[in-house]
């Protein structure tokens, strides 16, 4: 009993050090930036003035905004069926045993673990007009000239959705995985006896199996798209022409380029709403999916 009373004791205080830094550095912050939404707060100025409603209120006629917010959910959208789709057909292909196997897993793991601003310069490296992409298309003689990927609006976005999908394919890669190790072997057995094919073992089998797993991964995944910058940063800098602008990003420019901390704070602020609105209507639809099946 008293080493059970410690254990408890040891558990709940790893429990409230966690309450206290979840607060700290999650709760306080979107407070102080609710209030100051409110405000034409300005770093440049000692005093801040209370202001209402007229930072919401601008965000209606903001072009800009607009725009980022457009090419964010048209982002999220795109990587996060792409990731998927990879995600699962690699889960399929990895899902095997010995030593080979755990290593492939690794690497397709590594994606993930990488720092978003060093996948930034990387790839950078590989999109630019001399870089390694465009020496293989020339020389196996796929294209002509080189492909411009980052310098116009339209191959700008697709080669930031590539990248980011290609980032985030070794979370859902793991995830599906996961789920695919949990099915029972025996189901596969039955369903080849009863003369199901691949196709069919997938859509009657694995498909509705690793339903929670979908949920968890297309979330997951369009949580981490709609709040990314680190990525396009480095990547674009939200170029050209503010093409590949993300909402993050616009904020980041607010705060700290024109110096308006309280219209940014709005911006966060209808963000992160617009954010929570989306996870849980996607994840309430899933949860309903996982119901049906």
């Amino acid at each position: 009993m008293p080493q059970r009373k410690t254990q408890d004791l040891g558990l709940r205080s790893i429990a409230g050090l966690g309450l206290v830094l979840y607060v700290a550095f999650i709760v306080v912050p979107v407070f102080m930036s609710l209030r100051s939404s409110f405000t034409d707060q300005n770093p440049l100025r000692s005093d801040s003035a209370f202001i209402g409603l007229a930072n919401y209120r601008e965000m209606w006629q903001d072009e800009e905004l607009s725009a980022s917010v457009l090419y964010t959910l048209a982002l999220a959208f795109g990587v996060t069926v792409a990731a998927n789709v990879l995600g699962i057909a690699f889960a399929l292909l990895l899902n095997g045993t010995g030593r080979s196997y755990r290593a492939l897993r690794t690497i397709a793991f590594l994606p993930q673990v990488i720092s978003g601003i060093i996948v930034g310069f990387v790839w950078k490296t590989i999109l630019t007009h001399d870089g390694l992409l465009n020496d293989v298309l020339v020389s196996a003689g796929v294209v002509s000239a080189p492909i411009d990927w980052l310098g116009t609006p339209g191959m700008a976005r697709v080669s930031v959705g590539v990248v980011v999908a290609w980032v985030l394919s070794g979370f859902t890669t793991v995830v599906y995985l996961a789920a695919l190790q949990h099915i029972p072997r025996e189901l596969y057995d039955s369903g080849a006896i009863d003369g199901a094919g691949p196709v069919q073992r997938f859509r009657l089998i694995t498909w509705p199996m690793v339903a929670p797993a979908t949920t968890i991964s297309v979330t997951i995944s369009l949580i981490t798209v709609l709040k990314l910058y680190d990525i396009i940063a480095v990547l674009t800098s939200g170029g050209p022409a503010y093409a590949t602008q993300s909402t993050a990003q616009y904020i980041v420019k607010l705060a700290f380029t024109t110096d308006r901390f309280g219209y940014a704070s709005a911006v966060a602020m209808f963000l992160l709403l617009a954010s929570a609105v989306i996870a849980l209507s996607v994840t309430s639809a899933l949860r309903r999916r996982e119901i049906d099946l």
